[in-house]
């Protein structure tokens, strides 16, 4: 690539008031480059367009389609099991799957990891996202860790997996028979609960500190390291990460009202049905209304396209034939393109609170005191972080290390590989990365050369393709290969499957009306009918 024809585009840098010049076609390349131009003008044509439903069911179809098969398909060819392929490496989804081979680093051209973790520190105000509310940040954390799962131990091993590899909703279900045996009621299809202060709420896991002999099919993580007190008031959910994080407790609540709201409609139009079936087809149910909200709400958010994404119910039969329909497989580089650690702010409003971040953990308590409805609300106000370096809390510094650690661990292959892989040019310069000098300068500090950049910081250092996108180009494209090609093959979604006698005319209602998760909020506080605005994009920023 050569420097004649970098020419600025004049991109401002978000936060930083700077113009920077790395985002042009001779970077980004011009297929992608005119491609995301395409998407993201002509808004009144793209509106008109989608008023056409068969028009906009085949843009929808073609345009997922187009975006998968940027990157070649499942299945991988390596896992982190070993540096070559074979039936065990093909077969034991303990692993983590893997887009590129490992690619040992040369000596002393990369900094260790905590130097490398320090770019990206706050060390003052938090840049704030031009789009995005705290609620797109605990969506996000909760959604990807159901299937992105890292082992939590002492001596872990970077390489394993406890996913399930499927958008299957286990914060709430569980990973496994116990687990959700241990959270249902066994009566009318319901998980069990307990009224708070007229909300509907988990059971507690505990007493005395001790975990409930009903729940020992349930595990929670760190839990050795909480006393007594703090024990007695985590929840009991069937996922081990569910009381970890204030926004985590708060979706998995609502969806455990959800599903038993589903259960006792099920069971009014189904008098002859027992609980087992009610419990199933309400499961089911759920897990479909997640999956829509990662494609209509959640992607939507994400995307600065003005087509919006839909789930079709006739989508998976239009993309039938696609080579990326295989079994689901979550890889190792998709769970490091999710720690968007930036996104959350050093403190955070809980119940007209300001509370510093580690205030918010295994603090479940915080729920019925404020009431459902007012702390999506206040996550719907607050202003999330932007991704990106220099925008994490020190208060989670060690995971961001732990990250860089990880990749390096795992042998990852630089980033200038995986833009290759994805289709972009390889960049020459730490300037090609961003257009912001602060940025580039400090790259150019700790990296021998672009050559040498790890993934994991190149993909955070990028500068967005406009002021208005949440994320950086590569990361964008890592990010809908992965969510479009893993969600969209869930089963539930198969063309036989989705249909009534699997859900039921009442489920396929429900789904159909669906779209937002202020619709499953407002529906499920009747403790607070009042009418709150929960969005995980900010007033007027759409």
């Amino acid at each position: 690539m050569e420097d004649a024809g970098m020419e600025d585009i004049g991109t401002e840098v978000p936060g930083t008031g700077k113009v920077g010049g790395a985002r042009t076609i001779a970077v980004d390349g011009a297929v992608n480059r005119l491609r995301y131009l395409a998407l993201t003008h002509g808004r009144g044509l793209w509106r008109a367009a989608e008023s056409v439903r068969p028009l906009r069911r085949g843009l929808n179809a073609a345009i997922i389609d187009r975006a998968v098969r940027e990157m070649p398909g499942r299945p991988e060819p390596l896992s982190t099991m070993a540096p070559y392929t074979s039936w065990a490496s093909l077969t034991d989804k303990t692993f983590s799957g893997r887009h590129l081979p490992p690619v040992p680093a040369r000596d002393g051209a990369r900094p260790a990891p905590d130097r490398a973790a320090d770019l990206f520190a706050r060390t003052g105000d938090m840049i704030p996202c031009p789009r995005s509310t705290v609620l797109f940040a605990y969506f996000a954390q909760w959604f990807t860790d159901g299937f992105l799962r890292s082992e939590i131990a002492e001596l872990r091993d970077p390489r394993r997996t406890t996913s399930n590899h499927h958008v299957d909703l286990n914060p709430l279900y569980g990973l496994d028979a116990a687990a959700t045996a241990a959270v249902r009621a066994f009566d009318g299809g319901l998980l069990k609960s307990q009224t708070i202060n007229g909300g509907e709420f988990p059971p507690y896991l505990c007493e005395n500190g001790k975990i409930k002999p009903e729940f020992a099919g349930l595990e929670v993580v760190r839990f050795e390291t909480l006393p007594d007190e703090r024990r007695d008031r985590l929840f009991a959910l069937a996922g081990d990460r569910g009381n970890t994080q204030v926004g985590f407790t708060m979706l998995t609540v609502l969806f455990l009202r959800e599903h038993n709201r589903v259960a006792r409609l099920l069971a009014e139009h189904n008098p002859g049905w027992d609980d087992e079936r009610l419990f199933q087809t309400a499961r089911n149910i759920v897990i479909v209304l997640v999956v829509k909200l990662v494609i209509e709400e959640y992607i939507n958010h994400i995307t600065p396209y003005h087509f919006r994404f839909l789930l079709d119910p006739r989508l998976t039969t239009r993309l039938a034939g696609a080579p990326w329909q295989r079994e689901n497989w979550a890889s190792v580089e998709f769970n490091l393109v999710y720690r968007w650690h930036s996104l959350i702010p050093s403190a955070l409003v809980v119940g007209g609170s300001e509370l510093p971040v580690p205030a918010t953990l295994f603090a479940p308590h915080l729920l019925p005191e404020a009431g459902l409805g007012r702390l999506f609300e206040e996550a719907s106000e607050q202003r999330a972080g932007r991704i990106g370096l220099f925008n994490t809390d020190p208060s989670l510094h060690a995971v961001e290390v732990a990250s860089i650690a990880d990749s390096r661990a795992l042998e990852l292959a630089p980033y200038n590989d995986y833009r290759a892989h994805c289709g972009f040019p390889r960049v020459r310069r730490f300037e090609h990365v961003s257009g912001d000098p602060r940025v580039s300068g400090a790259l150019r500090e700790l990296y021998d050369t672009v050559d040498d950049l790890d993934l994991y910081v190149g993909m955070f250092a990028e500068e967005p393709s406009s002021a208005r996108a949440i994320l950086p180009p590569l990361l964008t494209k890592i990010i809908a290969i992965d969510a479009f090609s893993q969600a969209l093959t869930n089963p539930l979604l198969a063309p036989r499957v989705l249909t009534a006698e699997t859900f039921t005319p009442l489920g396929m209602r429900i789904i159909g009306a669906t779209r937002t998760l202020s619709d499953i909020l407002h529906r499920n506080v009747p403790e607070d009918p009042r009418p709150r605005f929960v969005s995980m994009s900010r007033r007027g920023a759409r």
